[in-house]
């Protein structure tokens, strides 16, 4: 690696004939190879109820990923906190850290990650968290991570002490995600690390990062802003196969963006092969502007050039490389194949 560390995001994609076990054992393999490579980190996204997707819960994925890795860090890209209750996010990162010390991270978001009925239904208990809460639910968790853990004072006097581990010797790092003026100013005034989503949403980035870098609020954790970047990349040998790997996950989210009825993720020739309409073309060809597609060289080049610009030491990749139909079922041969082309080139 060179000055500009690599990280991966994976969302865990389900392919046509795919099964869970099968998209699940593809991630783990390739969490593995991340390691191997030489990346800084490694974080699963939370979404619900999408054919296409497979990360629901980031950490029992981080679990099963810290049994195959030995040294990347590895953590939530993020945990949707509106959907979970705080004391139940601190101990799942308590226990984690216990697992695999010094090398969790916990990012948290406030989008619910799925439709209004799935929100509906993770929030049906009554005891998860809501958006308006969000600040102090993030000050919660950090305080129930700490070695003192958090005290809870009644109104009616007296106090109770809450820890989210018995006797923790480390605590992950917490980081704010978002794609908003909202999460940067927030990240800004807690002085936590930001991660600006830029390989899902790419609008507003240059605005939330002066906003964070801006108002940024020295922490004792942190006294000097922390932030990297997200982007969608695919390499191959040669750009046209690059291209053909990138189109299923761009048609994916044209129809995200369409509202269209999501299915399982395209194989390659099910892509080619469809006769996609205007509006189609359109999402296609913008989304497909913002993301890091061609050989191992190019995208290494654009890495490089991104992370130059926008001053970050740190490029966090979401490999959306798609299978052919041979393709083995349980494993990712294009995503592993980006990983390590730009790893090689950079």
């Amino acid at each position: 690696m060179t000055s500009t560390s690599l990280s991966v995001l994976d969302l865990v994609p389900v392919r046509t004939g795919q099964t869970s076990a099968e998209a699940i054992s593809a991630s783990l393999a390739l969490a593995d190879t991340a390691d191997r490579l030489g990346f800084r980190r490694y974080w699963f996204a939370e979404h619900h109820n999408m054919p296409a997707v497979a990360s629901t819960t980031p950490p029992v994925l981080i679990a099963a990923a810290a049994t195959r890795t030995s040294r990347i860090r590895l953590g939530s890209g993020g945990v949707m906190l509106p959907n979970h209750a705080p004391l139940i996010v601190a101990e799942q990162f308590a226990a984690l850290e216990a697992i695999a010390p010094g090398r969790i991270d916990l990012g948290l978001g406030r989008a619910p990650g799925s439709d209004p009925v799935i929100t509906q239904l993770l929030r049906g208990s009554g005891t998860t968290s809501d958006v308006e809460q969000f600040p102090r639910h993030v000050q919660d968790i950090t305080a129930l991570l700490g070695g003192d853990g958090a005290t809870v004072r009644f109104t009616s006097g007296g106090e109770y002490t809450v820890r989210s581990t018995p006797a923790a010797t480390g605590a992950p790092e917490v980081w704010l995600l978002g794609s908003s003026d909202y999460s940067a100013q927030l990240a800004a005034s807690l002085g936590l690390p930001y991660v600006f989503a830029n390989h899902f949403s790419g609008q507003g980035l240059e605005r939330a990062l002066d906003l964070y870098r801006g108002g940024y609020q020295p922490s004792e954790q942190h006294p000097e802003p922390v932030t990297f970047l997200t982007v969608n990349a695919v390499a191959a040998p040669t750009s046209e196969e690059a291209e053909e790997r990138a189109l299923p996950q761009l048609r994916m989210m044209a129809r995200l963006r369409l509202n269209k009825p999501l299915e399982a993720l395209e194989t390659v020739e099910q892509a080619l092969a469809a006769e996609p309409d205007a509006a189609t073309t359109q999402v296609v060809e913008a989304a497909r502007s913002r993301w890091f597609v061609g050989t191992g060289a190019s995208v290494a080049a654009e890495v490089r050039e991104f992370a130059a610009r926008y001053g970050i030491d740190e490029v966090m990749l979401s490999p959306v490389a798609a299978s052919y139909d041979a393709e083995p079922r349980d494993a990712a041969p294009g995503r592993a194949q980006t990983l390590e082309l730009v790893a090689a080139s950079l």
